[in-house]
C-alpha cells in the first residue's frame, strides 16, 4: 500500500511540474460579445472589469481549469443611453444581478465546457477553444493565450426583455455570440 501511495504522489508531482496557475491578465484580455439588432445588423459590447484564473498544461496543451467571474455593471456598448437600458431590470437588473460566473467542468483540445451563471440562473455551455500556446515576455513573465467562443441564448437565462417591429422581427436578438481572449500569467 505505501508504494501505492509513494507512486500516485510522484506521477502527481511530475504533473504538477508541467501544469501552471495563471491569473488573467485583464489589461491583454478581453471579454466581448455581439447580439443582432432590429434583425439586420449587430451590436458588439464588451465587459470592462473582470478577473479569473486558470490552469494549463503545459506539457500536454490541456486547460485543465479555469474560472471567471465578470462585474455585469462594467457592460460597454460605447453608448451611454443604452448601457443604462442593458443593466436596468428590463435585462441584466445589475442591481439584483451583479455577476456573471464562470468555471470550466472540462476542456479538450477543441472544446472548454462549464457552467455559466448569469441573471441568477446556471447553465453548461460549450464553447471553441483555441490555444495560442505559451510565450515568455520582454520582463520574464511566462504567459498563456487562449480564445474562447459561443453561442448562448439570453432567454435560457431569464434575459427576455424584447420589442416588435412594424416591419416584423424583434428589436433584440436572442442568440448571443460570445468571444473571450484571454492571456494569462503564471502565477510564480
Amino acid at each position: 500500500m505505501r508504494f501505492s501511495t509513494i507512486g500516485l504522489a510522484s506521477i502527481l508531482a511530475a504533473a504538477a511540474l508541467h501544469a501552471g496557475v495563471y491569473t488573467v491578465d485583464t489589461t491583454h484580455s478581453n471579454v466581448g460579445f455581439k447580439v443582432k439588432h432590429v434583425m439586420i445588423s449587430n451590436v458588439t459590447g464588451k465587459f470592462d472589469k473582470f478577473s479569473g484564473t486558470l490552469e494549463y498544461d503545459e506539457k500536454t496543451k490541456t486547460l485543465k481549469s479555469l474560472t471567471g467571474l465578470i462585474d455585469v455593471a462594467s457592460i460597454n456598448t460605447s453608448k451611454a443611453e443604452r448601457d443604462t437600458h442593458l443593466k436596468s431590470a428590463d435585462l441584466f437588473d445589475v442591481a439584483k444581478y451583479t455577476e456573471i460566473k464562470f468555471a470550466l467542468t472540462k476542456a479538450d483540445k477543441d472544446y472548454a465546457y462549464g457552467k455559466l451563471s448569469i441573471h441568477g440562473i446556471t447553465k453548461d455551455i460549450k464553447l471553441a477553444l483555441e490555444d495560442n500556446g505559451i510565450a515568455i515576455d520582454p520582463w520574464g513573465n511566462q504567459r498563456v493565450g487562449l480564445v474562447l467562443k459561443g453561442t448562448i441564448n439570453r432567454k435560457d437565462f431569464g434575459i427576455t426583455w424584447n420589442k416588435a417591429l412594424e416591419t416584423g422581427g424583434v428589436m433584440v436578438g436572442e442568440d448571443v455570440k460570445i468571444e473571450v481572449e484571454l492571456e494569462g500569467i503564471l502565477n510564480k
